[in-house]
């Protein structure tokens, strides 16, 4: 049963009274016997209700994506947002929240760069083990070598490569500090679980992460995307062969990393 709908009140007949209103042309498939609630059929041809987008699209910020894909297999087709807006009934404060993590996804995912302090022109780091950056247009401009450091963000002082900090005073790592001091995590899901810091660096790319307290112990980065379990350090794959999501690992808690991993993407 199929229904066609343009600014009208409907009401669905699935044994309950709720009624909705839609702003633009939406086809909603009604299935009596098998779903309790309208499904949506989105521009790629598969039909979704309106709080499983929600929570698919909420997933897919979650993981660091700023663009939303159909989760059917052998689909993938990206959906517009304004099409994910419509179609999920999204409130206003869903709305701000999906606006602003995409933005911020996006703006992780292609703009990993910094301000040079000496052109105040964005520089990207190649290589992400030395915190000395090679300026152009600096270099270029003055005729000479121009460097600075990553990390303070001021013309470099010191020998190089080094992946710790530049010779300049204030310059420190703040990224180990926060593990080095952050404090420890009381996981609501799992039990006997103590001594676990509430900070990680992500074993495959270095991100910073924090984990909630709530669900599970794994998480998904959103830089790297690769999966590991926030208590042993492993990846989830590798961890869930003697353990589970929600129970205590079979090496116990990881200790406090005291250095920083670093992302070979080419490896």
């Amino acid at each position: 049963m199929r229904w066609i709908v343009s600014r009208l009140a409907f009401q669905f007949p699935v044994g309950r009274s709720e009624i909705a209103f839609c702003d633009c042309m939406l086809v909603f498939i009604v299935l009596y016997e098998e779903f309790a609630s309208p499904r949506a059929e989105m521009s790629c041809g598969h039909a979704v209700t309106p709080m499983s987008l929600t929570n698919w699209c909420r997933r897919l910020l979650e993981e660091g994506k700023s663009k939303f894909v159909c989760g059917q297999p052998n689909c993938n087709k990206e959906w517009p947002y304004v099409e994910v807006r419509k179609m999920a009934l999204l409130t206003p404060e869903e709305r701000e929240y999906f606006e602003s993590t995409m933005a911020q996804n996006a703006a992780r995912e292609y703009f990993n760069s910094k301000t040079c302090p000496g052109c105040k022109f964005s520089v990207t780091r190649k290589d992400e083990s030395n915190l000395s950056v090679r300026c152009q247009i600096c270099t270029e401009r003055k005729g000479k070598p121009y460097e600075f450091c990553w990390q303070c963000l001021k013309e470099w002082k010191g020998p190089q490569p080094r992946s710790d900090r530049c010779d300049n005073d204030g310059c420190y790592n703040e990224p180990l500090k926060a593990l080095k001091t952050c404090p420890e995590i009381v996981f609501e899901s799992i039990k006997d679980v103590r001594g676990c810091p509430s900070i990680r660096a992500c074993p495959t790319c270095g991100s910073l992460l924090e984990h909630t307290s709530k669900k599970c112990k794994n998480l998904v980065c959103p830089r790297c995307r690769v999966e590991f379990c926030f208590v042993c350090l492993k990846l989830t794959f590798q961890c869930l062969r003697t353990s589970r999501h929600y129970i205590p690992c079979s090496d116990g808690v990881a200790p406090r990393q005291t250095s920083i991993p670093v992302w070979h993407q080419n490896t």
